[in-house]
């Protein structure tokens, strides 16, 4: 019994080291200006102000520029981790069937080195990649940045892919080859068996491609910059805009939350699915 009010009381540690920073955001949107700018704690606003939620979705009519900046920023979060997402799933849906089901020279070595590249820190690749980028004109675009997200997530992917199409009984797909369907038909049978892996791949891609901040700091920082760039332009040279800043990191953080909300049992599922029978 004491075991078990250590384990709560840990957990609630834990949850609230956790929550705080978000409730406190959350704080820090409602408050009016020159609260923010009290040395009182007020823990609780007094008044709720909702003015800069109000500046960045578009109801107020005296200024529009921070709505159309913030709205164009939530397009640009959309299509890259959107974008990123689909190829990250096809690439890893395919080649995850490749290194399970055909057997080929180097199999496990290609395999392994592709893996490893997860080892790679960002920041080892960012100078020759930034060049890159730039000699093929793809600098602070949607084609660009969308490649950047695929070929850092698609490994992550591969390895999930490749653990689940190793649960799949080899009799399966030797059944349907045998009626006389082709290799890509054989794929396509057995791909519905593995959609466990496929949502967790599809979630976790993105997610980390929502929350990239460095990233497209320096590959998109203009007309393709999203959410977590913008946020930052609050940050003026002599003054700080916390109510705001405040108030489009908690926009921000929806779209996430909604996914965990709804998903996670499907991301717990494919993660155990694949690690326990692969």
């Amino acid at each position: 019994m004491k075991r078990k009010y250590i384990i709560i009381f840990l957990l609630f540690l834990i949850l609230t080291w956790s929550l705080f920073p978000i409730l406190w955001g959350l704080r820090t949107s409602l408050l009016d200006e020159d609260l923010l700018r009290s040395k009182d704690l007020n823990l609780i606003p007094g008044r709720i102000n909702l003015e800069n939620y109000s500046l960045l979705l578009g109801f107020n009519d005296n200024d529009q520029s921070m709505s159309r900046n913030f709205k164009n920023a939530l397009i640009n979060s959309f299509v890259a981790c959107g974008g990123a997402t689909i190829i990250v799933i096809l690439v890893s849906s395919i080649a995850g069937y490749v290194f399970s089901k055909i057997n080929f020279f180097g199999n496990n070595i290609i395999f392994g080195l592709v893996i490893a590249t997860m080892t790679l820190p960002a920041y080892a690749v960012m100078i020759p990649l930034y060049k890159i980028i730039i000699n093929i004109g793809l600098l602070d675009t949607y084609t660009g940045i969308i490649l950047i997200y695929s070929s850092a997530f698609i490994p992550l992917g591969l390895w999930l892919m490749r653990s689940h199409f190793n649960t799949i009984p080899d009799e399966l797909e030797e059944a349907a080859m045998i009626a006389g369907a082709s290799r890509f038909k054989s794929f396509l049978t057995i791909l519905p068996l593995v959609t466990p892996g496929i949502i967790s791949v599809a979630i976790l891609t993105f997610l980390n491609t929502w929350s990239q901040f460095v990233i497209p700091l320096v590959f998109a920082p203009n007309q393709a910059k999203p959410l977590t760039v913008l946020i930052t332009e609050y940050v003026g040279k002599h003054s700080i805009n916390y109510g705001l800043m405040s108030s489009a990191g908690m926009l921000t953080i929806i779209p996430p939350l909604i996914v965990v909300i709804f998903l996670n049992r499907y991301l717990i599922s494919g993660l155990t699915a694949g690690a326990v029978k692969g």
